[in-house]
C-alpha cells in the first residue's frame, strides 16, 4: 500500500522543531506543532487578565516559536504564506490529535527519560501504522524504543535533520534492529524525493556519521592551531572556501553552532568508549576551550566566542579574534601564505589539494597534518559508522557544506599519497586501504561507482538513476564547448546548454554558445535544457564588457551587444524546439531574463531570482522590462487591475527585488504557476528538466507566434512620476535613482503614446535597449558598475 504524508505532528517547537515544521509546510504538508504547557503566567498575560486555563496561555510556547519561525532570517519558509499550514498547540490538550496524523516527529529535550515519557503518551493515541521518529543527535536510537509496542518499534527510526533545516540538505536515517525494511525505505525515499534531502542511512553509533567526522576534523584543528603558531583568523582563512568549505570555516562555525554544542558532541564521543587510544585524545578538550566554556564564551548565543564584535574608539564596529595564548580579544591582521598564492588560478577546490599539501609554509604543514589525520580517521570508520565510503562523503557535503567529501579529497591527492600523509601525522591507516587505487570511478553510463572495502569491487551509488551529473558525462557527452559554455548530449534527443563562465556571467562567448545550442537542437534534436550545476545559475551580464564599451563611448558596439542579447533571449522563447530553463541559486539580471523567456522552467526551490539592474544604474536590457510588460498586459481587464499589476512589476524591478525562493518568484510573477514547476532536490533538477522537454516534444511542440502587447501609454506614466516625486521628496531615493525609475516607467507604459495601444514585442525591446544605452552614459552608472567590479560582486542591488 502506498503511504501518503498529508499531515505531520512535530513534538517540540524549539529551533529544530520549528525548522522541521517549516520545511514540511514548505512542501505542502499540514503540520501540528506542539510543546509543553507553561507553568507560570507572563507579566503581559497577567496584565490581560488571562489565567493558566486560557488557550492562548496553554499554547503560548509553541505559538511564540511559530511567530519566531515566521520572522526567521534567513527565512525558514519558502514564502510567508506557508505559515498558514502550521497549527500551534500543546501536549496536554492536543496530543490526542495524533490519531489523525501520518508521521510523528519527536524533537524534545535531549534526555532519555523525557523522550521515553513522551513515547509512552504517544502510544495512548497513535493509530497502528503511523510513522514515529526522533531527531535526537546524541542518544542511542535503540534505547528510545525500550518498552514500546511491536508496531511502534516497526515504524520507528532516527531522523536526524541538520540546522537550519531548509538550507542544510542532510537527513540521516538511523534504523533500529526492529525497524521494518519497507518503513526504512520509505524514510529514505520520502526524504530525498519530497523533502529534497540527501538521505544517508547511518548506523546507531555515537554522533552518527556527519557529526562524528565533522567534529573530529574540527577538534583536530583546535589542537593544531597552537602547535603551528597560527591564530583563529589564520585557521579560518585556510579552512574556508579555498578548500571548498563554507565561509564560516572552523572557528566561525564553532561560534555559530555554539561551543557548548561542539563540546557536548566531543564529550559524548569520548565518553562512549568507542574510540581507540589513537583517536581518543583528539576528542579531549584543549585547555583554552575549557576556559571559554567556564567563562560562557560560547559564540553567537553569548555575543562572544572565538570572535567578538565591538565598537572602536571611532564608534565603528570591528571584529576581534581571541588570542588563544593570552585569552584576550585583539585585531588579528591578515596573514599571507605563499601556498595559497599558488592556487589562485585553480577554479575548483578539489584540484587545489595536491598543491596545498605540498606547500613549504605553515599552511602546507597544516594541510598535511589535518588531512593526514582525517584520512586515517575515516579509514577506520568504515565499517564502524558506515559500510560504504560514499555515505561518509554524502554526509559531509550535505551536513557540513563541504564541496567535496573526505574520500573524494583523498582520491584527488592520491590514495597512497594520502596514506603517507596520515603516517607522517603520526596515525595508522586501516589495512584495507593498501589495496585501493581509487575510491571512486565513473562508468561508461556516466554514473559514479564506489569501491567495496570487503571485495575490492566497484558498485553503483544507489539513487543515481534520478540524477544527471554533468561532471560525470562531460568527458564523453560534450558536443561543443568554448571558454564560457558547453553543450552536452543528455540522451533521448535532448541536449543541455551549460554556462561555465566566471560566476556564470553572461557575455559574448555564452550567447554564442546559446545560439549554437538552439541551432543544433533545431537541426538534430528534439529539445533543449539550459542548466548547470555550479553554485549559482547566473549572476547576470558581463559588467566588465559593458563598462569598457561605455567608457570608450563605443555606443554602436554596445547597442549591437544589447541587441544580440535581446535576440538571443527571443530565440529561447521563439525556437522550433521546446526550451526548458533550470535556474538555481543566484539567478540575477540576465539569468532571470533567460528564465522568463523559457517555454517551461524547472526551478530549484532554493532559487534567488530577480531583475536587479537598477542596482548599477540601468534597467533590464535583455528583454526583462519587455517581459514584465507583456505579462501584466495579459491581466488587463479593468483600470484598477491594470495599474496594480503594472505598479507591482515596476516596484519589483525598480527596487531590484530578489525572490528568496522559487515559490516567492511565483508571487512576483517571475515564475508562472500554469507552466513552471519547482523541485526541492537540486540534484534532480537537470533530470526533471529533461523529462519536461521530452514531454513537450512528445506532445507535438509547435513554435510559438510572437505576441502583441497592450501598453497603457501616458495615462499610466503620470501615476509613476507622482510616486517617484514623493519618494525623492521623502529622501527615500536619490536624484539618480529617480531618473532610473522614471526611465523604467517610460518603458513599461510603452513610451510616449497618448493612449493605450497594442504594440509588438520588438517595439518594446527597441525602447528598452534605447533606455539602457541612455543610462549607460550616465557618470553615476559608470561609477556604480566600476565599484561592483572592484568588489567582485554580482550584479545585485
Amino acid at each position: 500500500m502506498k503511504r501518503r504524508i498529508k499531515h505531520v505532528t512535530v513534538l517540540g517547537s524549539g529551533i529544530m522543531g520549528s525548522g522541521i515544521a517549516a520545511h514540511f509546510a514548505n512542501i505542502g504538508v499540514q503540520v501540528l506543532l506542539l510543546d509543553i504547557v507553561p507553568s507560570e503566567l507572563t507579566a503581559a498575560e497577567q496584565k490581560k487578565g488571562l489565567t493558566k486555563e486560557d488557550q492562548a496561555v496553554r499554547n503560548r510556547i509553541a505559538a511564540e516559536n511559530l511567530e519566531k519561525l515566521k520572522k526567521a532570517n534567513p527565512a525558514l519558509l519558502y514564502t510567508p504564506k506557508f505559515a498558514d499550514r502550521i497549527t500551534a498547540g500543546n501536549f496536554e490538550d492536543d496530543l490526542k490529535k495524533i490519531k489523525d496524523t501520518d508521521w510523528i516527529i519527536e524533537v524534545v529535550v535531549e534526555r532519555l527519560d523525557i523522550k521515553k515519557s513522551v513515547y509512552e503518551k504517544i502510544e495512548q493515541f497513535r493509530k497502528p501504522g503511523t510513522l514515529v521518529s526522533s531527531n535526537t543527535s546524541g542518544i542511542p536510537i535503540h534505547l528510545l524504543t525500550e518498552g514500546r509496542s511491536d508496531d511502534f518499534k516497526k515504524h520507528f527510526a532516527g531522523t536526524h535533520f541538520f540546522n537550519p533545516v531548509r538550507y542544510l540538505p542532510l537527513l540521516e536515517i538511523i534504523p533500529t534492529a526492529d525497524t521494518d525494511p519497507q518503513v526504512l525505505k520509505f524514510y529514505m525515499d520520502y526524504g530525498a524525493a519530497f523533502l529534497g534531502k540527501t538521505t544517508v542511512q547511518a548506523k546507531d553509533t555515537p554522533a552518527f556519521i556527519a557529526n562524528r567526522i565533522g567534529v573530529f576534523s574540527m577538534m583536530n584543528l583546535l589542537h593544531e592551531v597552537k602547535n603551528l603558531g597560527l591564530n583563529v583568523t589564520d585557521i579560518d582563512k585556510l579552512t574556508g572556501p579555498v578548500i571548498g568549505r563554507p565561509k564560516s570555516a572552523t572557528f566561525r562555525t564553532a561560534d555559530v553552532v555554539g561551543l557548548d554544542t561542539l563540546v557536548l558532541v566531543a564529550n559524548g564521543v569520548r565518553e562512549s568508549g568507542v574510540e581507540t587510544p589513537e583517536f581518543y585524545n583528539v576528542f579531549s578538550l584543549p585547555e583554552y576551550i575549557q576556559q571559554m566554556v567556564d567563562r560562557k564564551w560560547l559564540g553567537s548565543k553569548t555575543d562572544q566566542g572565538f570572535y567578538k564584535k565591538v565598537k572602536n574608539d571611532a564608534g565603528k564596529s570591528e571584529i576581534l579574534g581571541l588570542n588563544l595564548e593570552t585569552m584576550e580579544y585583539e585585531l588579528q591582521g591578515k596573514s599571507s601564505f605563499p601556498t595559497l598564492e599558488l592556487t589562485k588560478n585553480i577554479d575548483k577546490p578539489i584540484d587545489r589539494f595536491k598543491i596545498l599539501t605540498a606547500g613549504k609554509d605553515k599552511a602546507g604543514e597544516l594541510y598535511r597534518k589535518s588531512l593526514g589525520a582525517l584520512f586515517a580517521y575515516i579509514s577506520h570508520k568504515v565499517p564502524e559508522i558506515s559500510d560504504e565510503v560514499y555515505k561518509i562523503d554524502d554526509a559531509m557535503r550535505a551536513g557540513f557544506g563541504w564541496e567535496n567529501g573526505p574520500f573524494e579529497i583523498w582520491d584527488a591527492i592520491g590514495v597512497q599519497k594520502g596514506a603517507e600523509l596520515a603516517r607522517e601525522a603520526g596515525y595508522t591507516v586501516a589495512d584495507w586501504i593498501q589495496n585501493v587505487d581509487t575510491f571512486y570511478k565513473v562508468n561508461d553510463e556516466g554514473q559514479s561507482i564506489y569501491i567495496d572495502k570487503n571485495t575490492g569491487q566497484y558498485h553503483g551509488i544507489p539513487g543515481q538513476e534520478a540524477f544527471i551529473i554533468l561532471d560525470n558525462i562531460r568527458k564523453n557527452k560534450t558536443l561543443w564547448s568554448n571558454s564560457g559554455a558547453a553543450i552536452q548530449d543528455l540522451g533521448d534527443g535532448i541536449i543541455n546548454f551549460e554556462i561555465r563562465s566566471k560566476m556564470n556571467s553572461l557575455g559574448g562567448e555564452v550567447l554564442d554558445g546559446l545560439n549554437r545550442a538552439i541551432d543544433l537542437a533545431e537541426k538534430e534534436y528534439d529539445g533543449l535544457v539550459i542548466g548547470n550545476q555550479a553554485a549559482n545559475f547566473s549572476v547576470g551580464a558581463n559588467l566588465a564588457m559593458i563598462l569598457m564599451m561605455a567608457i570608450e563611448q563605443d555606443w554602436d558596439d554596445l547597442n549591437m551587444a544589447i541587441a544580440y542579447f535581446q535576440k538571443s533571449m527571443m530565440r529561447v522563447r521563439y525556437s522550433s524546439i521546446p526550451v526548458v530553463v533550470a535556474p538555481h541559486g543566484m539567478t540575477l539580471g540576465g539569468g532571470c531574463e533567460m528564465t522568463m523567456h523559457a517555454d517551461r522552467v524547472v526551478a530549484a526551490a532554493e532559487t534567488y531570482i530577480g531583475l536587479v539592474e537598477t542596482g548599477v544604474g540601468v534597467i533590464p536590457g535583455g528583454g526583462g522590462s519587455k517581459e514584465f510588460t507583456l505579462r501584466t498586459s495579459r491581466a488587463f481587464q479593468q483600470d484598477d487591475v491594470k495599474n496594480n499589476r503594472l505598479r507591482d512589476a515596476f516596484m519589483n524591478i525598480a527596487m531590484g527585488k530578489v525572490a528568496t525562493s522559487a515559490y516567492e518568484a511565483y508571487d512576483m510573477g517571475i515564475l508562472e504557476a500554469h507552466k513552471d514547476i519547482v523541485v526541492v532536490h537540486k540534484n534532480r533538477q537537470i533530470a526533471e528538466a529533461k523529462k519536461v522537454a521530452l514531454l513537450m516534444a512528445g506532445q507535438g511542440y509547435t513554435q510559438p507566434i510572437e505576441q502583441k502587447v497592450k501598453v497603457l501609454g501616458k495615462d499610466a506614466l503620470g501615476m509613476f512620476y507622482v510616486g517617484t516625486d514623493q519618494m525623492l521628496t521623502g529622501n527615500y531615493i536619490s536624484e539618480h535613482d529617480k531618473k532610473i525609475a522614471d526611465k523604467l516607467a517610460h518603458v513599461l507604459v510603452g513610451g510616449n503614446l497618448s493612449e493605450p495601444t497594442v504594440v509588438t514585442e520588438q517595439y518594446l525591446l527597441n525602447l528598452e535597449r534605447e533606455t539602457f544605452l541612455q543610462l549607460c552614459g550616465e557618470r553615476k552608472t559608470l561609477e556604480r558598475i566600476q565599484y561592483m567590479l572592484q568588489k567582485g560582486k554580482p550584479l545585485r542591488n
